[in-house]
């Protein structure tokens, strides 16, 4: 991930914590949260002369990508953690 686009990551994720609020993002649809995100997704759009529609596309792909990050550095701590524990795996990650 580029710098510029980990800088429009965090623009957006910042947003988003106070838009979104105390929501369960497991319990509210996409379709909602990306709708509350429209402010501030037509924003970014104008200010880098894009569609809105590439700019949600743009935003999905980095959050997937980080998320992506994010679930391989916990898988390789608890890997850490397991190795402590003689062959014996008391964590499992999947």
């Amino acid at each position: 991930m580029t710098d510029e686009n980990r800088k429009l990551l965090e623009r957006i994720n910042n947003y988003a914590e106070n838009v979104l609020g105390e929501i369960d993002p497991q319990k509210t649809q996409v379709s909602v949260q990306l709708e509350k995100l429209k402010p501030i997704m037509e924003e970014i759009a104008a200010e880098k002369n894009m569609s809105l529609e590439d700019m949600f596309i743009l935003y999905m792909d980095l959050q997937s990508e980080a998320s992506c990050v994010t679930n391989q550095k916990l898988k390789d701590s608890l890997q850490d953690i397991n190795d402590g524990f003689d062959g014996s795996s008391p964590l499992l990650f999947r």
